[in-house]
């Protein structure tokens, strides 16, 4: 063993840089930043390779899941602890960077990032695109409402959620009628609704499908008032709660206890 290396990524390239136990420098290449790429060239030059390390970014967490299943040991580096060893060098390019973060997966002083699990990510992009969804459903709502008061001064009133497109259409068909010409442009607007509520359910169809699933999702699914959609949240927010050894570092994980 004895073998170290580092990845310094871009979103093009990525310099590779291979060090041994005493530091020296045994190989140095750039590569595309492709997984099969990487985990080939390391394969070729370096198979007993201990650790390869890379900064935190906005690539990280897809290498890092890809590399892992190529069975390099990749570790993730956070890219503060980093920084503040690299920006002592004096000239900063991708082959200088990759050799300090070398020599930084070599000495081992370095504090590991930890990258959540594949699952994690899938079900925190649900989440994610059922929020921006019914953020869409509340504007476009907001706009029938703003339109019809500020340019008619017809008031919608209070109503449900299902109660809308009831209201919307008792205006339309009532007293939209004096303006026949901008019928066209509500029922547009109701369209663009009630195909962005189809997609929410389809959604909530699948988080409640997964949730089934998920036995941390059912454990927290048992207190009263949490439902599917905070208990995935929760669950995606921490991934592996094992890692915290109590319940407070939990907190400040969450930025709860910012002391901390």
């Amino acid at each position: 063993m004895g073998v170290f290396a580092a990845l310094d990524v871009s979103q093009e390239e990525t310099a590779i840089c291979l060090v041994g136990a005493e530091g020296e420098i045994l190989a140095e290449a750039k590569v595309p930043t492709c997984p099969d790429a990487i985990a080939d060239w390391l394969a070729k030059r370096a198979a007993d390779v201990e650790r390869v390390g890379m900064e935190t970014g906005p690539l990280a967490v897809w290498l890092w899941n890809a590399l892992t299943k190529r069975r390099v040991p990749i570790i993730c580096l956070d890219a503060r602890h980093a920084n503040a060893v690299l920006k002592m060098m004096p000239n900063k390019t991708d082959r200088h960077d990759a050799r300090g973060l070398a020599q930084i997966v070599r000495t081992g002083w370095f504090k590991a990032a930890r990258i959540k699990s594949h699952e994690a990510y899938v079900n925190r992009a649900m989440l994610t695109a059922r929020d921006t969804l019914v953020g869409m459903r509340v504007k476009l709502e907001n706009e029938i409402r703003g339109l019809l008061k500020n340019v008619f001064g017809v008031m919608f009133g209070k109503t449900g959620l299902g109660g809308f497109k009831r209201r919307a259409t008792e205006i339309i068909t009532g007293e939209l009628a004096v303006a026949p010409e901008l019928i066209p442009i509500f029922e547009a607007l109701m369209h663009a609704r009630s195909e962005i509520l189809a997609r929410i359910a389809a959604l909530d169809g699948k988080i409640r499908a997964v949730a089934k699933q998920h036995g941390t999702v059912r454990l927290l699914m048992t207190a009263p008032g949490v439902g599917p959609i905070t208990a995935m949240a929760v669950t995606a927010a921490f991934d592996d709660a094992e890692r915290f050894n109590r319940s407070s570092s939990a907190g400040a994980y969450l930025g709860l206890t910012p002391r901390r």
